[in-house]
């Protein structure tokens, strides 16, 4: 692994774990076993190399979710959104890259606001381009009603993602597991 690639990686877990004011260059070098100054070879600051784990962590999300929808393909709707936020929740659990996303997207560094929440946005719409096929798909099949917009569909499914990405933040498993086997 280059040292540009273990950067990302320990910065990123120290972003996901102790967010944007927590995590720290000098314990970023220390656990490369590089000098604070070397990661200026690399990024112009902390600014820098969170906005490009920020960027990176949208990017694998898509991969992920691209992978589940592809595993899905032809399955009833059911399968597909059940799978979608099944797996949704254990990339939380698994990935320091979902953590950080899903961090930031409810509370990005205030400086950095703008450039975060122009990737996060990319990232939904992404999801959204993803979802209203499936959503018109299934209409056209006669598996939900033709007088339910796919867009609007698909907007009430990522309503529900929302909430479930507030009880991963912010919740405990038994409320997470509420809200999901309700949705």
């Amino acid at each position: 692994m280059t040292t540009l690639d273990q950067l990302k990686e320990v910065s990123l877990h120290h972003f996901a774990l102790r967010g944007y004011e927590g995590a720290s260059l000098a314990h970023t070098a220390k656990d490369v076993g590089i000098k604070k100054q070397s990661i200026y070879t690399y990024f112009a600051g902390k600014d820098d190399l969170f906005l490009q784990i920020c960027e990176d962590a949208c990017k694998f999300e898509i991969s992920m979710v691209m992978e589940d929808l592809v595993l899905t393909k032809g399955k009833p709707i059911k399968n597909i959104l059940y799978n979608f936020l099944e797996q949704s929740m254990e990339r939380y659990a698994k990935y320091d890259s979902t953590k950080f996303m899903l961090g930031n997207a409810f509370l990005p560094p205030v400086h950095l606001r703008e450039q975060v929440m122009s990737e996060l946005y990319s990232y939904l719409d992404k999801l959204e381009e993803l979802f209203i096929p499936i959503f018109n798909k299934v209409k056209e099949a006669g598996e939900i009603s033709s007088m339910i917009d796919e867009e609007m569909a698909t907007a009430a499914f990522l309503a529900v993602l929302d909430s479930l990405f507030v009880e991963m933040l912010y919740g405990d498993a038994h409320r997470l597991k509420k809200r999901f086997h309700a949705s």
